[in-house]
């Protein structure tokens, strides 16, 4: 029995795919780009166990078995590894120098997210993203990053940018078949270590449309969309790479929020509409603008953005981090413990502050009653993270599967 064990990060767009040109071979409307969070914070860990004892593939996903016979999507990143594996095998026994015919074998799958499922966090990417890259490591697979991340677009879409670290770019391609619809990475994580994120999770809920039907929806109904598709998002990608480039924060920021903005626009001029943002999310946004339109130098401090569900994700500099937790903590108090609302993995407040008594703004002109304060719990945690790198092979003590028999260590 052979196992391996991978995570992979979650990525969030600040140029979003949304649509899709081709459902069965996952190929997007438009080019799309994003940054790679740290997996201190927010990853997926899978497992994979290739045995000629397994009589079939089973897959277990946060300790529950789910029937993969029904799962196309995982069957395609199946079908493609194990194909180049096929071929490296056959190669290695024509030179008379046999591997073990690791495709022939039955898999166990365990899997697990740290945060919650499909509650606009990302986790199908992470989750698809950590599964063939997994596969790819388990088959020992001679083939490009790329490359793989083209097998993970058919898992699923932004898996593919799960791929690598830093910022990515998710190129469109043309070909029908999709063989140049893949992920390249446009900066790695050490380009622009300043830039950090705060994930505020507004509902840890599965979201009412997901994001499958949500696209096709909007696709067929929404008029905005084909100027968004043929006009906005080319440009907006070359503007945006050329912002990660020069590390311009002023042009990053500013696309990001116009593209959020114009992604739920899309969804909003879908019929019938689709709302993924709530009355939290709104006041967040309202919030940042505030905090923008008073900086001491006209300056943009932070942007906002939102795939689709209500939880926001501020990027910023790593020196406006503490101003903006403290000031999202003062608009949107818990009664949580604090470790538990906001760990403060990287040590922002002072010892012994309590989140949401001090704003110790620089803002002479912030108006204090752009909002009113929330009800608590509005936002139920806080998330730190920075910009990190892609998927990680983890140790034999971290399988998810034990090494015996290939069962799951935890069932739910």
């Amino acid at each position: 029995m052979k196992t391996v064990t991978c995570t992979a990060p979650v990525n969030i767009a600040v140029i979003k795919y949304w649509g899709k040109r081709d459902t069965e071979l996952i190929l997007p409307t438009n080019s799309s780009l994003s940054v790679t969070l740290s997996q201190d914070i927010l990853h997926s860990k899978t497992t994979i166990s290739a045995a000629k004892e397994f009589t079939k593939d089973r897959l277990w996903l946060n300790g529950t078995e789910e029937d993969i016979t029904k799962n196309k999507r995982m069957h395609n990143c199946f079908r493609e590894t194990r194909a180049i594996r096929e071929a490296m095998e056959a190669k290695a026994a024509a030179d008379g120098s046999p591997i073990e015919p690791l495709s022939t074998y039955g898999l166990h799958i365990c899997s697990e997210n740290n945060f919650p499922t499909a509650a606009g966090l990302a986790s199908s990417a992470s989750g698809l993203a950590a599964l063939v890259y997994t596969l790819s490591q388990l088959f020992e697979l001679d083939v490009s990053t790329s490359e793989i991340s083209r097998i993970a677009r058919q898992g699923s879409g932004s898996a593919c940018r799960s791929l690598f670290g830093g910022f990515v770019s998710w190129e469109m391609g043309e070909k029908e078949d999709g063989s140049d619809s893949y992920a390249v990475q446009v900066a790695p994580e050490t380009h622009w270590p300043e830039l950090e994120a705060l994930i505020c999770v507004v509902s840890d809920a599965k979201k009412g449309t997901s994001s499958t039907a949500g696209m096709q929806s909007t696709i067929k109904s929404s008029t905005l969309m084909n100027e968004r598709i043929r006009n906005v998002v080319p440009e907006r990608m070359d503007r945006m790479k050329k912002a990660i480039l020069d590390r311009d924060f002023q042009a990053f920021a500013e696309l990001t929020m116009r593209d959020s903005n114009q992604f739920h626009a899309v969804c909003l001029d879908t019929y019938p509409p689709i709302f993924y943002m709530n009355d939290t999310s709104r006041a967040i946004i309202q919030l940042i603008h505030e905090y923008n339109a008073s900086s001491p130098d006209g300056s943009l401090k932070a942007a906002y953005t939102y795939d689709a569900g209500p939880n926001a994700v501020i990027y910023a500099p790593k020196e406006n981090m503490p101003e903006i937790v403290r000031l999202i903590g003062r608009y949107f108090p818990s009664d949580k413990p604090a470790n538990d609302f906001f760990a403060d993995p990287y040590h922002l407040l002072a010892d012994g502050e309590k989140l949401g008594d001090k704003l110790d703004l620089s803002h002479e002109k912030f108006n204090e009653n752009v909002i009113p304060v929330q009800p608590v719990n509005s936002v139920s945690r806080l998330l730190h993270t920075k910009v990190h790198d892609g998927p990680r092979v983890l140790s034999e003590s971290e399988s998810l599967l034990k090494l015996e028999d290939g069962l799951p260590k935890r069932l739910a």
